[in-house]
């Protein structure tokens, strides 16, 4: 198949959101919004740097690829719009395989009514897939690293350290408790779309979606609002099954362990039953683990506490493996 039939075997042929005005056809999409901001994010996904074929078939890579960026439009407050994809396609991969990568992802675009309106494809040594993503906030309603305070209360979405189990799981053969939510964890991560959104009427937020690991994350915030962040290791939420995995494991993938892409995020005391409501309100699990403080010694700093030790937790969050 060549490029120009490939193009228009993946194009839509018909789109959902209104503000379109054109969509693949010309050398650039327009769309018109006068209400809202917009917000725009991009990822790059490499074959054998962020994701491998020994734990991913190539419909995971196109729906976990879009779900990661679309992760990152929710943690600033956004709703999903409009994706363009760029990829470089090797001999090793069948067209079949591209069109299932694209498959992953209009699946996940289905969910929250996202059109492709763009892109571009290229042949090369090694696949690579570059997401591009546009998602609209109400005006001045875009969510900030930088919002956090001294008082406020730290929390997150989920659980944490599903998604490296999963990895753990597909690389290592066993027998294992609740094998298909962790694979799937892994896989077909779910953003937090629909809580962020819940989250629109509260004057301040500070979110950012745990890709990185949660000490990363934690870290961007502390950085950013210029504070400190104290989290408690027994408050840290994992799965009913999760302590079946080695001790050291389970604590390298809650604190340090990649790809979870739930929310962390900081909210004022006052504001702490609105952030409950919201997360029922959207179905969403969540926990209180901690709290924000201001020192001038100890900005940009994110603190573990086990009992009642504190320990200094160091910006090592997640590196990509194969």
């Amino acid at each position: 198949m060549d490029e120009f039939s490939f193009i228009d075997s993946i194009k839509q042929h018909s789109y959902k959101q209104s503000s379109l005005l054109k969509g693949i056809g010309d050398d650039a999409a327009v769309f018109r919004q006068p209400a809202q901001d917009i917000v725009t994010a991009v990822d790059t996904f490499v074959e054998d740097v962020h994701f491998s074929r020994k734990t991913m078939e190539p419909y995971h890579v196109g729906y976990r690829g879009l779900a990661a960026n679309i992760s990152d439009l929710a943690a600033m407050g956004a709703s999903p719009t409009f994706y363009l994809v760029s990829i470089v396609i090797p001999k090793t991969w069948s067209m079949k395989d591209v069109d299932q990568i694209f498959h992953g992802m209009r699946e996940i675009a289905a969910v929250y009514q996202m059109d492709l309106i763009g892109g571009d494809t290229v042949f090369g040594k090694e696949l690579a897939v570059s997401i591009t993503v546009i998602g609209y906030t109400e005006r001045n309603k875009a969510r900030y690293r930088s919002s956090a305070r001294n008082g406020d209360i730290v929390f997150v979405t989920g659980t944490l350290g599903d998604s490296q189990a999963g990895m753990h799981i597909l690389l290592n053969e066993n027998k294992y408790e609740n094998k298909d939510y962790y694979i799937k964890k892994h896989q077909k991560p779910l953003p937090r779309v629909d809580f962020a959104k819940a989250l629109a009427d509260l004057p301040r937020v500070a979110l950012n979606d745990v890709s990185d690991g949660i000490a990363n994350e934690a870290s961007e915030i502390a950085v950013a609002s210029g504070v400190s962040i104290h989290l408690y290791d027994e408050q840290l939420p994992i799965s009913q099954s999760y302590q079946q995995f080695p001790l050291d494991l389970q604590r390298k993938w809650k604190l340090f362990g990649g790809e979870d892409f739930e929310l962390l995020g900081t909210v004022a005391k006052e504001s702490w039953l609105d952030v409950k409501e919201a997360a029922e309100k959207s179905q969403t699990p969540i926990t209180k683990i901690g709290y924000v403080h201001y020192s001038v010694d100890e900005v940009g700093y994110v603190f573990l506490h086990d009992n009642k030790d504190r320990q200094l937790l160091q910006k090592d969050g997640y590196i990509h493996k194969k």
